[in-house]
């Protein structure tokens, strides 16, 4: 047993690394909404899956006929990132329009919000199976939809014993730069400083002059935009998509928050690299079907033991 952990050691270390940053970029939209309006957005993982066919359907309009290099597969990387990116975000926004702002305008409870997010979120699979997908790609839409290769799984380099190919470069390198970007954007700009101002005290931001509408706006369209760019990589990576994508996707994601700090961005990106980690290096022992169990018992366990998660910050303390 412990030969096998030692042998497959690097190499599962180089597949958590792949899976945390798939996670942590979506638990940022998760992170980000909680901190603001203090809601667990479980539709999230549908804005996430929306990312996914989005780029569905931009590679397979490109259809490249065989993997791409260079200057092409850098443009083609960047073209269905920044699509996902856009329709993930849009689709956020409205949906904080649709199921969200009525009930906050009325002073509903935070219980009635979460059972709205449930409602959002099996509503928006259901539109996809039965009427998005058959749309877009003459497919049942409950059927695991594939798309073609973009990039080889060709060896960089090694680390022991470990490839690291051109795929996971890509996700890890790319995810790096998005949550740099996004944590710019919150800790140095004046948009960033109005979402940090109505995280700490909406009422006290609004005398200040800050629109709380705006600001939630924002929020749910840079929470969805990270969905988006991480439903773009999980497509380049695994090359497949389906409906419901997002359900165990989302909810590890949203374990990926707790674990580093419900409502801090920095939080989301260290439990993201720790969780998809932590469910690799536990495979190991256990097998591969055993992962969904570890990420869902690391959920149980840290609301048990340390529910402000390891960093404990929220939002609005957040600092560059």
């Amino acid at each position: 047993m412990l030969d096998d952990f030692l042998n497959q050691f690097l190499p599962s270390t180089v597949g958590g690394l792949v899976f945390g940053s798939i996670y942590a970029l979506i638990a940022l939209g998760y992170t980000m909404v909680y901190g603001v309006l203090r809601l667990i957005n479980f539709a999230h993982s549908e804005i996430f899956m929306i990312g996914t066919f989005t780029s569905l359907v931009v590679i397979t309009a490109i259809a490249p006929a065989s993997p791409l290099t260079g200057i092409a597969l850098f443009g083609v990387m960047l073209l269905i990132i920044v699509a996902s990116a856009a329709i993930s975000g849009g689709a956020a926004m409205l949906l904080e329009v649709v199921a969200y702002r009525p009930l906050r305008r009325k002073g509903a409870t935070r219980l009635t919000a979460l059972i709205s997010a449930i409602g959002a979120s099996l509503f928006l699979q259901e539109l996809f199976a039965l009427v998005i997908i058959p749309w877009l790609t003459g497919n049942a839409g409950r059927n695991q939809q594939s798309a073609p290769r973009i990039v080889d799984r060709d060896t960089v380099f090694t680390i022991g014993n470990a490839a690291v190919r051109t795929d996971h470069i890509i996700v890890v390198v790319a995810a790096v730069i998005m949550m740099i970007a996004l944590d710019r954007v919150v800790n140095k700009t004046k948009i960033g400083r109005g979402i940090r101002a109505t995280a700490q005290d909406p009422e006290a931001a609004v005398l200040m002059g800050v629109s709380i509408d705006n600001i939630v706006r924002v929020t749910f369209l840079l929470g969805g935009a990270m969905a988006g760019v991480a439903g773009a990589l999980y497509l380049m990576e695994f090359e497949n998509t389906v409906f419901n994508v997002g359900f165990v996707l989302g909810i590890k994601a949203f374990t990926a928050a707790v674990l580093g700090g419900i409502g801090n961005l920095r939080g989301a990106l260290l439990g993201g690299i720790v969780l998809g980690l932590i469910e690799n290096w536990g495979a190991i022992f256990l097998g591969s079907e055993w992962k969904d169990v570890i990420a869902f018992t690391v959920l149980v366990v840290v609301l048990m033991f340390r529910p402000t998660g390891i960093l404990g910050e929220s939002l609005q303390k957040a600092r560059a």
